[in-house]
């Protein structure tokens, strides 16, 4: 049995996206057809124990399709969040029915990304969605709550196919499945290049791989190949496999999960974060910058150390003790997130000291590190780290 099999074959837990361009016609109307086999597929799975949880998009191309406004997007925010506010209501009418023909009941579930930056929160977010589906054994339909959320709409946020990555993160899934109008991952832009292949295993996400990614492409959708390599690295370092298909594929749930080679499978990091350092490295909003120097760095990602007073150099924008921060070595690239110890005022005045000068210069001290090597997760080694 191939690996890819194996981890298809045993996920239990599955998380299920589907782009806004799977879901909708080009006009932007629903796809029924689509949506009715999809269902289909699902509910089979669902029968057989398994756990899905769906992240749908859709909802403003819905809300175009009914107001047959189909050549644009709305320009303004009130319009767009009108629009989403329309559409989300025919998602629901639609997923109710037809999973209601197979005996299953469905959950709307609406997230921000408040939701994810608070712990406390994002904790309860959890609970709710394991009540969901374990207790009740429902299927939660996901997406971004449109109407109030502006990080969703204007694309701070990111897309789908991030929220998708922090849900699966979130419930402890074992497998995301990402449909979209892509067939997988390929070496090059197949619109562009006849000559690109299709690239059906990833063991790592590396620079060459985010290299291949490219830009939104569709009218009614947000993503773009970047935003699935991007939830891609989320949840492969949460130990969670990650599949990208076409959602045009005949039987593409099923056949994913019997472990055909549909798509490309992203396969678990060997170093996966577990907890509370998944919400620290993905989840959480930072809300500062810490500037390290090259020793603190090797400090860091090689020797896995705290981040202490002397290898600050800098500190942007303004956050408190107990805060989510970046730390960055000194060309900006992020070497890891962090709970600070400190206010960002604080650091200003400790960087660059030795720990024992702390008291004598704030006329207290409450901890000897920075950022504690417990509430710190590096998230990939810079150029010229160890070095």
């Amino acid at each position: 049995m191939t690996e890819r099999k194996r981890v298809l074959e045993e996920a239990q837990r599955i998380v299920i996206k589907i782009g806004t361009s799977t879901l909708t016609h080009a006009s932007g109307q629903l796809n029924h057809e689509f949506l009715t086999g999809l269902v289909n597929q699902v509910a089979q799975e669902h029968k057989k124990g398994k756990e899905i949880l769906i992240v749908t998009s859709g909802a403003v191309g819905a809300g175009l399709g009914k107001l047959n406004l189909l050549d644009k997007k709305p320009a303004t925010l009130p319009e767009r969040q009108a629009v989403a506010a329309i559409g989300q209501g025919l998602l629901m009418e639609v997923y109710e029915k037809l999973f209601a023909a197979h005996g299953i009941t469905v959950a709307q579930f609406l997230l921000t990304r408040d939701d994810m930056n608070d712990r406390r929160r994002y904790l309860n977010a959890r609970n709710t969605l394991l009540q969901l589906i374990t207790g009740y054994k429902a299927v939660p339909i996901i997406n971004e709550n449109d109407t109030v959320a502006t990080e969703e709409l204007e694309l701070r946020f990111g897309d789908n196919d991030t929220l998708s990555a922090l849900v699966a993160s979130l419930v402890g899934a074992d497998l995301l499945v990402l449909l979209s109008d892509v067939s997988g991952l390929y070496t090059g832009d197949p619109r562009q290049n006849k000559e690109v292949s299709l690239i059906p295993v990833v063991r790592e996400i590396t620079p060459q791989i985010q290299a291949m990614a490219g830009k939104a492409g569709t009218l009614f959708g947000s993503g773009g190949m970047q935003t699935k390599i991007e939830a891609a690295r989320i949840v492969t370092r949460s130990g969670i496999a990650m599949v990208l298909a076409s959602g045009g594929e005949p039987r593409v749930v099923e056949r994913i999960i019997a472990g055909e080679e549909v798509g490309t499978i992203f396969l678990p990091a060997q170093e996966t974060l577990l907890g509370r350092k998944r919400w620290i490295a993905f989840a959480g909003q930072p809300r500062g910058e810490i500037v390290i120097d090259p020793g603190a760095v090797e400090a860091l990602v090689i020797h896995k150390k705290s981040l202490l007073p002397s290898g600050v150099i800098a500190v942007q924008g303004r956050f408190e003790p107990g805060d989510l921060v970046r730390i960055v070595d000194k060309e900006n690239r992020e070497v890891a997130r962090g709970l600070s110890n400190f206010s960002a005022d604080e650091i200003r005045k400790i960087m660059g000291g030795k720990t024992r000068t702390i008291a004598q210069i704030l006329g207290y001290k409450t901890y000897d590190e920075v950022v504690h090597r417990n509430n710190l997760v590096c998230l990939e080694e810079p150029a010229g780290a160890g070095k």
